[in-house]
Order: structure tokens, then C-alpha cells, then sequence
């Protein structure tokens, strides 16, 4: 029963977050807000909800190794899984301009992230102030950015302009329907989840980093995989590193302020926080040798295969 409370729960999750996109966005476009401004920060930010409300109800609950499972292994399949399929489907074009702003704030966030955990073994309310400056500042240099380059960093053509019609009761309706799916949907995936590491015998810190991670990470495989699917370009490596730079910044940096983060499981210092740092890292050459700018099939094919071993090593541990 456990497994079908967390298939209903990952669908309220998606559920939840298309409505909240959709009513984030609607609001957006009442409020003049520029398509680019929408796309930077409000659907980042509402594309992050699930994460959030997963790690927070867990934090919550007492589960801190839940939200920072969710976390890092979010990450982690971003990379290897979501950026590997995408890869191996089309060819991946890369961003010259991706190693001098979102390459260097992820890596710098998930090192950060380490030190943090390491020195008090917490992420504690005033550490979460921290990581949400530290999103703020990235997403004023960010703005800045794109607007001394409107050429050359496209605006994100999936932001509907239709939605700039919609009446304030369809808004309303919309978030309504957004707030209580991701509710439900992260309560039963958190609750779902810790009987089901229960029956098997494993820690919460493995099903958060394998299952919930995967879970939470379906709405940003689903857009890549079709937009491969149809050749398009607008899913790029940006796209996803900036997934990764939200998901330790304002995921983590919200729930820390809200319900500081204890780290409970050794592990997670041992294990998740490297793999999580590695996978950001190995961008780096991948990119750049040999120099092509490109992710080809061969390195899809590697970073899925090294996923793999990833899922295997933590579930066999």
C-alpha cells in the first residue's frame, strides 16, 4: 500500500507544481513583469516547490536526513540521470558562457553546503539566511546579465503568454489547487517513504536520496526528455545547474530558517555530499575535453552509467 501512497503523492507533486507554475507566472504577467524576469526567477522558483515542501515537511517531522537526501540527491540526478537521458536522446549543445556564472555558483553553494554541515553538523537558521543572500545576489547578477545580453540569452519559450489573460479567479483557483496538491502530495510522500525504509530495513537517508530525490526530480526529466524528443534547444545545461544552485540555496536556505537541519546520518558527510560535489565537478571536462561544447551520446551514456553506480553503492551500503 505504502508504494501506491507514494505513486499518488509524486502525482500531487506534479500536479502541484504545474498549477503553481501556471498561477506564478498568470500573476506574473498582472503584476508587468518581463517574460525574462518570469522565466529567471518566478518559475525557478515555483519549479523548486516540490523539493521544498518535501524537505520541510520532513525537517518538520524530525527527519532532517529526509530533506537532506531530497537535496543532494535532487542534484545529483539532475546531473547524472535527467542531463545523462537528455544527452543520450539529442545531443547537447553547451553554453560557452555556462563556466563563468551558474558552474562556479553551484560548485561554490554544494562546497559551501559541505563546510557547513561539517562544522556544526547542522544547517542552522542563520546559515539559511545565508544561502537565500546568496540566491539573491545570484539572481540580481543574473538579471543584469541577461539583460546587457538579450541576444544572446534567449528567453524561455516555454513561459505561455496566454496565461497574461487569465482572470484573477482562475489565478486564485489555480494556486488553490497548486498549495493543496504539493501538501497532500509531500505528506504522503514523506510519510509513504519512511514506512516504506521501515519494511526493508534501510535508513530514511537512502529512500530520500534514491526514490524521493527521483521523484521530485520527474517534472525537470519530463520537460528535458520531450524537448529532446523534438529537437528543441531550450533545455540546457543552464537550465539544470540553475535547478541545482535553487534546490541548495532556496530549498535548504527556506527550510533551515523555518526548521534548522540536523545531519543524522554519517553518511551524508561521507557519501551523498561528494558524490553531490563530484557530479558537479566532472561538468568541467566533460565540456571542455576535448574541446567541442558539446554532450554528446558517449557522455550521456557515462554520466547515466556513473548514476547507476551511485544508486547501487548507496543501496547496497
Amino acid at each position: 500500500m505504502e508504494y501506491l501512497y507514494v505513486f499518488i503523492g509524486l502525482a500531487l507533486l506534479v500536479v502541484g507544481g504545474e498549477f503553481l507554475v501556471r498561477s506564478s507566472v498568470a500573476l506574473s504577467f498582472k503584476l508587468h513583469l518581463s517574460k525574462m524576469v518570469i522565466g529567471l526567477t518566478v518559475v525557478s522558483f515555483a519549479t523548486s516547490a516540490p523539493e521544498l515542501l518535501v524537505s520541510l515537511q520532513a525537517a518538520l517531522n524530525g527527519f532532517s536526513d529526509i530533506a537532506l537526501g531530497n537535496v543532494m540527491g535532487s542534484n545529483i540526478a539532475n546531473i547524472g540521470l535527467v542531463l545523462g537521458i537528455t544527452a543520450i536522446i539529442s545531443p547537447l549543445a553547451i553554453d560557452k558562457g555556462f563556466y563563468k556564472l551558474n558552474w562556479p555558483v553551484m560548485m561554490i553553494l554544494s562546497v559551501g553546503l559541505y563546510f557547513i554541515l561539517k562544522s556544526g553538523l547542522e544547517i542552522s537558521r542563520s546559515e539559511g539566511v545565508g544561502l537565500l543572500l546568496v540566491l539573491v545576489v545570484y539572481l540580481w547578477v543574473l538579471i543584469r546579465k541577461a539583460k546587457k545580453e538579450r541576444g544572446a540569452m534567449p528567453v524561455d519559450d516555454s513561459i505561455d503568454e496566454g496565461l497574461s489573460k487569465a482572470s484573477n479567479f482562475k489565478i486564485i483557483i489555480w494556486l488553490l489547487i497548486g498549495g493543496v496538491s504539493l501538501y497532500f502530495g509531500s505528506e504522503l510522500l514523506v510519510s509513504s517513504a519512511i514506512s516504506i525504509a521501515e519494511d526493508f530495513g534501510v535508513s530514511e537517508r537512502v529512500i530520500a536520496v534514491t526514490m524521493i530525490a527521483v521523484g521530485t526530480s520527474i517534472p525537470e526529466l519530463a520537460a528535458s526528455v520531450i524537448a529532446a524528443l523534438k529537437k528543441e534547444k531550450a533545455i540546457s545545461l543552464g537550465n539544470l545547474i540553475g535547478s541545482n544552485i535553487f534546490n541548495i540555496s532556496s530549498v535548504l536556505g527556506v527550510t533551515a530558517i523555518i526548521q534548522p537541519i540536523a545531519v543524522k546520518s554519517s553518511e551524508v558527510l561521507t557519501n551523498d555530499v561528494f558524490w553531490m560535489i563530484g557530479f558537479a565537478a566532472i561538468l568541467v571536462p566533460l565540456a571542455f575535453l576535448p574541446k567541442s561544447y558539446q554532450l554528446g551520446r558517449k557522455r550521456g551514456i557515462l554520466l547515466v552509467a556513473a548514476y547507476a553506480i551511485f544508486i547501487g553503492m548507496t543501496i547496497l551500503k
